[in-house]
């Protein structure tokens, strides 16, 4: 052979090797793409992060952001003696409790808005309406004006503006559940008009949109 055929057939060789080296690289990262779960949206920003706490579960244990740490947080809140959307709400929690009730990556934080009457006794005798394992469904109280604070400027599960400044004659009314990820951050799913909302705790088709979330959340690294 010539060698400026041999220099040649070098050359096409190594040409070749390189073409398939990039397209293997592409692929590669194509189908890692195509197999990567589509991310939730944040609700409020990504840098948003859910602030420390200290309440109080249905057991009299303290329960601290740092007991709840690196788990995925499904929160709410409701009150003991709400005959309006609150059982309708926790009938539909209790479907996500019995979903991820094995789960140990899985935390339901359920707080009163009512902790005058929401005992430590109150909460243990409602949470074992839905035989929920203190571990998995902690039902919470404390102080009224962090519970408030927690979900309007950390949870985000209601509007961040009080038109109450008498924490007294503060009351919160939500059907709202948010999830919060394993970084603190708050998530949820955008709709079809590119909103980011909360899930409609009394709308089963949201909670069960929100249990698939779950299982997205829990595939993110």
């Amino acid at each position: 052979m010539k060698p400026n055929r041999k220099k040649l057939v070098v050359v096409l060789v190594v040409f070749f090797i390189a073409l398939w080296a990039v397209f293997a690289v592409y692929y590669y990262n194509v189908s890692k793409d195509m197999k990567r779960p589509p991310s939730l949206a944040f609700l409020g920003d990504e840098i948003h992060k859910v602030r420390d706490f200290k309440f109080v579960n249905q057991d009299g244990d303290t329960i601290s952001l740092e007991k709840v740490k690196d788990k995925i947080l499904v929160v709410e809140y409701f009150f003991t003696t709400c005959q309006g959307i609150c059982p309708l709400m926790n009938d539909n929690m209790a479907e996500v409790y019995n979903t991820f009730k094995n789960d140990e990556d899985i935390i339901i934080l359920s707080h009163t808005v009512d902790p005058k009457r929401d005992s430590v006794p109150a909460l243990r005798d409602y949470a074992r309406k839905y035989d929920a394992d203190s571990k998995s469904w902690m039902f919470l109280t404390g102080d009224k004006k962090e519970l408030y604070d927690q979900a309007r400027y950390s949870y985000l599960v209601t509007a961040a503006d009080s038109s109450k400044t008498d924490i007294a004659a503060d009351f919160i009314h939500t059907e709202n559940f948010v999830l919060v990820d394993k970084k603190g951050r708050v998530r949820a799913h955008a709709s079809k008009d590119g909103n980011v909302y909360p899930y409609d705790g009394t709308d089963k088709k949201d909670v069960a949109q929100m249990i698939k979330d779950i299982r997205l959340l829990k595939e993110e690294q």
